[in-house]
């Protein structure tokens, strides 16, 4: 793609990853030979079904659990609302539940509406000066009313990664389940749900290279427990309890091709065929990260040698190991709006407001005037890239 004869530069991975070929062409294959719904007693049901399964078990390979464990839904934001209801029928008045000033909305919102039948959201504060979590702070909330601590695995605003592993443990020593939102982290890094021990964890595959779809992991002693709400012929079916209406099994398609992509790529970059593909989705993802740290080193470093530019995150390297290739950033005499379009005119493609990450923007004190820009590099992004880039802003601050 061109934009005024220069290449287009996508650094707008947060908002979604542009997709290989093998996932057009999956979702493709998928509408043409195998547009039919399930349980039906012929070829393209059947079809349809087959994909279905394929599906669960790639994402299953992606997060490291039993294929049983995953639902599918249209989006992270509308599965977070769909199980927030269901687990709120376990809650009794007085009970709390924890968000914090970091997260996506989609991992607030859903938990805040629990507020209407007496449940207590409270709200874990963030560290202004790097934007992180107060994990301290996090901790001395936690108490034996606490029952969920919904925390985001990495920042979509700022590119910091939250330690789930540490708070999945403090809220187990209260007797509280987590939910993590993993929509930012999944294309930077590696996810294994067991080792984390967490309850449950969303993700979207259109944020790794897959198509629009979200995806929902939650153990499955809980997962079985728990009533979810369903149409009345569904209500008592095993397959899919979790999962309401029509799938769209073209997505599901592309999803798998999104997953098979990631694998073949850790098979490249390791130098072997025989990995399995969990082995190869680890291989992929830690390779991705290795590269991706040169380019937060790059872009972190230019960015903030920029006369007037305001840089909201982590930025020291020997701490890069808790964020991801996302910053925010403000540049003087220029709106976030404003500085998205000049950049966008310039064949580089970038976002501004708050992303709805809207607690963060308003602890921040950016919301009123704009938000920031959202600059947000993927395992496809260049050296060069990161250097038009940064060039175009020093245009733009001179």
């Amino acid at each position: 793609m061109e934009v005024e004869g220069r290449p287009a530069v996508f650094l707008d991975a947060p908002g979604g990853t542009q997709v290989p070929q093998r996932v057009a062409e999956a979702v493709s294959a998928a509408l043409l030979s195998a547009n039919a719904n399930l349980d039906g007693q012929f070829l393209t049901s059947r079809r349809a079904q087959r994909i279905e399964d394929e599906a669960h078990a790639a994402v299953a390979d992606f997060l490291g659990c039993s294929p049983s464990e995953v639902v599918f839904g249209p989006n992270m934001t509308t599965l977070t609302f769909a199980f927030s209801r269901a687990f709120g029928r376990e809650l009794s008045d007085g009970d709390e539940i924890l968000v914090t000033q970091i997260d996506h909305d989609a991992n607030v919102a859903p938990w805040m509406a629990l507020g209407e039948q007496g449940v207590v959201v409270r709200s874990v504060d963030v560290r202004v000066e790097d934007c992180t979590l107060d994990i301290d702070g996090l901790g001395g909330m936690l108490n034996e009313r606490t029952r969920l601590v919904a925390v985001g695995y990495a920042s979509n605003s700022v590119g910091t990664v939250n330690d789930v592993a540490a708070v999945t443990r403090a809220a187990h020593e209260v007797g509280a389940k987590t939910f993590i939102d993993a929509v930012h982290y999944a294309p930077h890094g590696p996810i294994d749900v067991r080792s984390l021990d967490c309850d449950f964890l969303a993700c979207s595959p259109y944020k790794f290279f897959g198509p629009h779809q979200g995806v929902l992991y939650g153990k499955e002693e809980h997962m079985e427990r728990l009533r979810p709400y369903k149409v009345r012929p569904a209500e008592d079916a095993a397959a899919g309890r979790w999962e309401t209406g029509t799938q769209s099994v073209e997505a599901m398609a592309g999803v798998t091709a999104a997953i098979d992509y990631l694998a073949e790529l850790g098979r490249r970059t390791a130098g072997r065929t025989d990995l399995g593909r969990r082995e190869a989705i680890l291989a992929a993802m830690e390779a991705g990260r290795v590269y991706e740290r040169g380019l937060s080193e790059q872009l972190v470093a230019g960015l903030t040698a920029i006369p007037g530019l305001a840089f909201y995150g982590i930025r020291e390297p020997e701490r890069f190991d808790h964020r991801t290739p996302t910053v925010s950033i403000r540049l003087a005499g220029l709106t976030p709006r404003d500085l998205a379009k000049e950049l966008g005119r310039r064949g580089i493609f970038v976002w501004d407001g708050n992303y709805y990450a809207i607690n963060l923007s308003e602890r921040l004190g950016v919301e009123e005037t704009g938000g920031m820009v959202r600059i947000g590099c993927a395992h496809y992004n260049t050296a060069e890239e990161i250097d038009r880039l940064l060039a175009e802003l020093r245009s733009l601050a001179a």
